[in-house]
């Protein structure tokens, strides 16, 4: 069965590289595009079965792309956006958006809602596993962890070195996406190991596993701060930060 072909319209290049793998991994075959100009490169109709399109392009707005698309076309379209404004998600549906999401979010949810929106346009897929992920394997980011084998490696099979306790640390964080855990929580984790140390251990250990999972340590994406809370591993796209 034929991959069906999904448009993403988004100016920043780390969101397109990460929404393309995304899609790629679901069985989709992805379009990346910056702008509107790009979606027109494409012809009418476009060669697509649905369309993503972040709301505030540079320069000019998905809104009104989304609004010309519907105009012309009965194509699919799901909104993404970092602004939290009700009123967005309200134009975005009215203008004839089939679905939106506000960044940052969980890929799972992406997914799922691309794939019902297909269902009610009548686009088939090959059938997918009920579960959001196959348990054993997980991927955040560029990177894979095999839960049977305990590693953690890039999509292209190189295996990323962790220690025990790293890999304990992860795994911990994993199971529990999105969701702020105190530091005497992760501590009484892997206190077992590191019984003969202080708290800060925890620290000195998140500082080492961001080095080894994140592209930018000092800025990382999924494994946060939470100032006074904890940390938090994010598993969501991240939002345009202005």
């Amino acid at each position: 069965m034929n991959r069906p072909r999904v448009g993403i319209v988004d100016d920043e290049v780390g969101v397109r590289e990460a929404l393309a793998a995304l899609l790629s991994d679901n069985e989709f075959d992805p379009v990346p595009m910056t702008s509107s100009a790009d979606f027109d490169a494409l012809g009418t109709p476009p060669n697509l079965d649905l369309v993503l399109i972040d709301l505030k392009l540079r320069g000019e707005s998905g809104l009104s792309l989304a609004q010309k698309i519907r105009n012309t076309q009965d194509l699919p379209i799901v909104m993404l956006t970092g602004a939290g404004d009700e009123t967005d998600k309200i134009v975005g549906l009215e203008v004839g958006a089939d679905d939106y999401l506000l960044k940052p979010f969980n890929p799972r949810e992406l997914i799922a809602r691309i794939r019902a929106v297909l269902r009610r346009y009548n686009v088939t897929q090959a059938a997918q596993p009920d579960g959001p992920e196959n348990e054993d394997h997980v991927s955040f980011g560029h990177l894979v962890v095999d839960r049977i084998q305990r590693t953690v490696s890039t999509k292209d099979g190189t295996e990323i070195a962790l220690t025990n306790a790293e890999y304990r640390l992860l795994d911990y964080f994993l199971q529990r996406p999105n969701k702020i855990i105190p530091r005497v929580e992760l501590l009484a984790e892997i206190g077992s190991d590191l019984t003969r140390y202080m708290d800060r251990t925890i620290d000195v250990l998140i500082l080492r596993l961001r080095r080894k999972i994140e592209e930018n340590p000092s800025k990382p994406i999924h494994l946060q701060t939470r100032r006074g809370q904890g940390y938090i591993f994010v598993t969501g796209i991240p939002s345009r930060t202005t």
